[in-house]
This record gives C-alpha cells, structure tokens and sequence, in this order.
C-alpha cells in the first residue's frame, strides 16, 4: 500500500548517519539528501531531523583528551553542528534547495507561548519552501535539559507541526518478534498504537553512537500514533529507502494512527517534564477517564490528593492511587481551590477532556 503523505518529519539517526570508525558517512548523506529533494519535487514538505553533530565535531577535533564526558559532547557538538549544517546546504544546494538551521532545548517548549513560537518559526520556513534541519542544541543541553534522543524531538516536532507521518530512520529494520540477531525473527509490520503486544520483544539496549534505543522509540512511536499520527521505523541504510517506504515497498514497521487530537492536545502529550503538581486520583476516577465509551473530565470528587503547588494553566500529572502515571492536563484552576473542592462533588472539572492526555499503557513502555 502507497502512503500518500503531504507533510513528513524524517528523523535520521546517529547509527545511520556515521560510519563504523565513529566519523560522518557523507556518502549516505548525499544519497537521503537527493530523496528528500525528490520528495520536495513532487510537492511534499520535508522537516528533516538529523542526529550526526558529534560525529562531526569527532571528523574534526577527533576524540579530545582530559575532558569530561559533558564537555566533550558540548566541544564535539558545538564544532560539529557548524560542520554538519554546511554539508546539508551543500548537499541540498545541488538540487537548488535551501535548507534552514533550527537547534532547540527541551526548554523551547516548557509553555504554550513558547510552544507556539517555535511552531510558527517552522510554518513561516515551509510556507517559503526552505527545509528545516533540527538539531538538539547539546551545546546547552546537558543532563535533565536533555530530550531522550532525537526520536523524542522528531516526535514533538511531528505533534506540533501535524504532520502526516512521522519517518524514523534506524539501522534496524523496524520493530522484531523476537531477537533481531535470531534468522527466525520476523518484522512486525503493523502494531496498533493502543498495543502493548511487541514490548516483550524490545530490547532496553542502546544503539552504538546514540542515546536512545528501540524501546524509546516504541514509546514515542506509540504516543504520537496515539495522537493520530502514523510512525514509520525502517531502516536507513536500505536504498532508496524513502521512496520503497513511500510507495508501500518496503519491509518495516508502522503505527497505525487513532483519530487525530486537538493541538492543544498534542501539546499537552509532550508537556510532562513541566508538570507543576501532581494530583492523585481514585479508583472510580481512573476507570472513568480511561473508559472509550465516551470522553471524561476530571472532577473533584474523583480526587484524594493535590501535591504541589500550580496555577490555573499549569500541566498537572495524574497518577493513580499506586501513583503510577495516568497522564497529564492543563489546570483548570489553581492547586489552592482544587485542595478546597477535594472530593466534592457538582464542581467544575479540574481537567477537562480537551486539555487532557492519558499516557499510552502499561505506564514507561
């Protein structure tokens, strides 16, 4: 089956980016440059998210000496992001393509406004047919300031933006039944984002120069299908890969989409690291919210503990009464009222349906 997407984020990971002895693969990148720019063509906007800043920091400088494991990305990267964005506006510009630089922080999108902005910023770079290539900035991004990986930003990115499909480049095939290494091993080729059917078979283990590994990826590609958007994993160094996978000729694993969220939403899906309070909730609460029949609000009677302090707007998280997480929302008032109102009930709703999220299940997979 061919897709027919319009608006792609294209997330190429470090593994594929980098050859064997930890340095650029500028071949690979030529050959992914010309597919995009053949996507470009036929009409379609292309949002590229591309890890490869260290590894070109690393063709440079090599690996430094006496400098902690910090500095050294924030050296490597800081060097490397210069490198790599000059190659890509090569690459791109032999196809007479111009291409845009864009390094964000989790920071970028700790409120709405901020959100909004850096939303804007990427409509005004489409809407003038430039391709943004999007970075983490690991010059400023250390420790909790870091996204996991470039999965979680391309995951954010594709929510943001609304994009028809979100491409995740690996050096795997795509998601497995079993181990990858073992021949009777078979690519599961579609997976429902309500599911949690594959995670027996995802390995923790993180791929050889990136920060992630498949079960972040699984955990991303489950939200951002949740939120109606379908995820593609395959692998990057197939040729041609974007056009096979485009045109429903390739062997890899997809997410299938719910129906499509607000924007506030999917703004709200990827808020979490934010949240100002916690607001535990009881068992009738919880089955409530997470019932399908029919959408449900959060309302006082159904909590038993307010923890922190949060202003009206503030994202909450939800946990249960095993605090395990059930999701986040945008406050409908303050912590200080909703402690008041404490397990009444006619009260207006803490969080309302629109501006609530429920994490995929089981919780962290």
């Amino acid at each position: 089956m061919a897709f027919a997407y319009k608006r792609i984020i294209v997330k190429i990971g470090s593994n594929v980016l980098t050859q064997g002895n930890g340095l650029p693969d500028e071949a690979r990148m030529q050959h992914l440059v010309d597919q995009i720019a053949a996507l470009k063509k036929e009409g379609k906007e292309v949002i590229l998210v591309s890890s490869g800043a260290v590894a070109a920091g690393r063709s440079l400088l090599g690996t430094p000496e006496k400098t902690d494991a910090v500095s050294s990305r924030q050296l490597l990267a800081s060097v490397g992001q210069v490198k790599l964005i000059n190659t890509y506006a090569q690459l791109f510009g032999q196809h007479h393509l111009t291409c845009a630089q864009v390094l964000v922080t989790k920071e970028d999108f700790r409120d709405r406004g901020h959100y909004l902005n850096m939303k804007n910023c990427f409509q005004v770079l489409l809407q003038n047919s430039v391709i943004p290539v999007v970075n983490e900035n690991d010059v400023v991004s250390v420790t909790e300031l870091m996204f996991t990986d470039n999965d979680e930003l391309a995951g954010l990115i594709a929510s943001m933006l609304n994009a028809d499909a979100l491409l995740i480049l690996s050096n795997v095939n795509g998601i497995y039944n079993g181990d990858p290494k073992d021949p009777s091993s078979q690519v599961i080729q579609e997976i429902n984002a309500s599911s949690a059917s594959f995670v027996p078979f995802v390995t923790a283990q993180r791929s050889q120069f990136g920060r992630g590994g498949m079960l972040t990826k699984c955990s991303m590609a489950r939200k951002v299908a949740q939120l109606g958007i379908p995820v593609h994993i395959a692998n990057g160094k197939t040729e041609h890969v974007l056009r096979l996978l485009l045109n429903g000729e390739l062997e890899h694993s997809r997410f299938s989409p719910d129906k499509s969220r607000s924007g506030k939403k999917k703004w709200v899906a990827h808020s979490g690291t934010f949240a100002k309070g916690v607001v535990q909730v009881n068992e009738g609460a919880k089955t409530a919210l997470s019932s399908t029949a029919k959408a449900v609000s959060l309302l006082p009677v159904g909590v038993v503990q307010i923890q922190g302090t949060f202003q009206k707007g503030d994202i909450v998280k939800l946990v249960d009464e095993q605090h395990h997480e059930l999701g986040y929302g945008i406050a409908e008032y303050g912590s200080e009222k909703a402690l008041e109102r404490l397990g009444q009930q006619k009260q207006k709703p803490l969080v309302h349906y629109d501006y609530l999220f429920l994490s995929p299940s089981p919780a962290g997979v």
